[in-house]
């Protein structure tokens, strides 16, 4: 998944899935909490790969990702391409608003609208994105 995309959240905490994700993303997906403060959205396809591997871990590794499945939402886009964010989850990622929906290989990320510009802002300004590819061999 690629992709950047702003969108708002409804008062009834709904938030659009831009088409060319929910393309990707399939009929139903999984929300939770990811890394940096922001959601992570995940097809069936994604999630059962994440759950395998977490399921072949000993459980002293897997402790401390119980907030992540108990906060996890399978999602269907409504007829509008809609999904209900539930609140843990929008409390979470600090969603009230305004919001960034960025693609990320196999998953997508929905950020803060703040936040995904001061993250976007370092990353171009401190050369931290070429010293992560450097990192990669890229």
């Amino acid at each position: 998944m690629t992709g950047q995309y702003q969108h708002s959240i409804d008062a009834k905490g709904r938030v659009f899935i831009p088409a060319k994700l929910r393309e990707e993303l399939g009929e139903t997906f999984y929300v939770t909490m990811g890394m940096d403060s922001c959601l992570s959205v995940y097809s069936d396809a994604s999630w059962a790969k994440f759950t395998e591997k977490f399921e072949s871990l000993p459980y002293t590794k897997t402790k401390a990702m119980r907030p992540l499945f108990a906060n996890a939402a399978k999602c269907e886009p409504d007829s509008q391409g809609r999904i209900l964010l539930p609140q843990k989850l929008r409390a979470y990622a600090g969603l009230d608003k305004d919001v960034v929906i960025i693609g990320v290989s196999n998953r997508a990320e929905i950020w803060n609208a703040g936040r995904w510009a001061a993250v976007e802002a370092e990353a171009f300004s401190s050369g931290a994105l070429e010293q992560a590819m450097a990192r990669i061999g890229m």
